[in-house]
């Protein structure tokens, strides 16, 4: 994983700090970590910060090097959507955790790909879903792909959805702005509150079925913002929670049996590559749990 860059007579005669840093939009942290592995160039030759550059020298970084990461590599099958030098995204499935932590330390996403990308890098999630929800996860593939997928505006990066709500929902297209805080006395649950962070969640009904007598529709959504569990807070704030949301929905039927998490799909992922400035879509299908129920 190289990046490179041809100096122009606009950087003529400066420091490669400051062209690394303006040219190739590096924060001081990682520019610092760089420099202290030996992995930054000019024109082949390790550099250090304060050399002077000159018009057509090539500066070069290379993000080959080893971090120090407590991820377990493990052997699992995975549904690879999409891979470059840069980013790679799986299809998750439900009920499996994006990354390790305190509760859940092994067999999670992560652990998955760093055996299958043999890596002595960290295994960075750029999104990440609630354990029983499925669908598109993206993983940058080291620290510059992350730092620069951060920096992307919020509403460039479009994140569609699917989910099966129980009811009609009166309105069939719509959008729902309502704030989203931590519930109080509670570490998971979240809830509308007025003090609480913005939330805007827009949707369209693409389906209305009856199925055992018991109203459905399948919903596509498209989030403005990004907040913790906020399709499912949402849905159940207007009435129409998911199917086999235990969390926000007291009221189950026979269908949350067969699902046995929320029906909740992260559909599609697109984005314009902050490196390559390529226009990217990635794609995962509905899981067979979800299209049993559409059935």
């Amino acid at each position: 994983m190289k990046l490179k860059y041809v100096v122009t007579e606009k950087d003529d005669n400066r420091l490669l700090k400051d062209v690394a840093k303006k040219r190739l939009n590096l924060s001081t942290r990682l520019f610092n970590k760089i420099k202290l592995n030996h992995h930054i160039f000019i024109n082949n030759k390790v550099a250090f910060a304060n050399d002077i550059i000159h018009t057509d020298d090539i500066i070069s970084i290379d993000f080959d090097y080893e971090e120090e990461d407590n991820t377990i590599p493990q052997k699992h099958d995975l549904e690879i959507l999409y891979e470059d030098d840069w980013y790679i995204a799986v299809n998750k499935p439900a009920n499996i955790v994006v990354h390790p932590c305190s509760y859940h330390p092994d067999n999670t996403l992560a652990n998955y790909l760093k055996y299958y990308l043999n890596s002595k890098k960290k295994i960075r999630p750029v999104n990440r879903l609630d354990n029983g929800t499925s669908g598109v996860v993206l993983f940058a593939k080291n620290e510059y792909a992350q730092e620069r997928f951060k920096n992307i505006e919020e509403d460039k990066v479009i994140k569609k959805y699917l989910a099966i709500v129980y009811g009609f929902l009166d309105k069939k297209e719509g959008t729902i702005n309502a704030p989203i805080a931590r519930k109080e006395g509670s570490i998971i649950e979240r809830c509308i509150d007025e003090k609480g962070q913005e939330a805007i969640t827009k949707y369209n009904v693409i389906k209305e079925f009856i199925k055992n007598d018991v109203k459905l529709s399948l919903v596509q959504i498209k989030l403005k913002t990004g907040r913790t569990h906020q399709i499912r807070v949402h849905f159940k704030h207007i009435g129409h929670p998911l199917v086999g949301d235990k969390l926000y929905n007291n009221e189950h039927t026979e269908f949350d049996k067969i699902i046995e998490r929320q029906a909740l799909h992260a559909e599609k992922l697109i984005f314009k590559h902050p490196i390559t400035s390529k226009n990217v879509e990635i794609s995962a299908k509905l899981p067979n749990e979800i299209n049993i129920i559409l059935e």
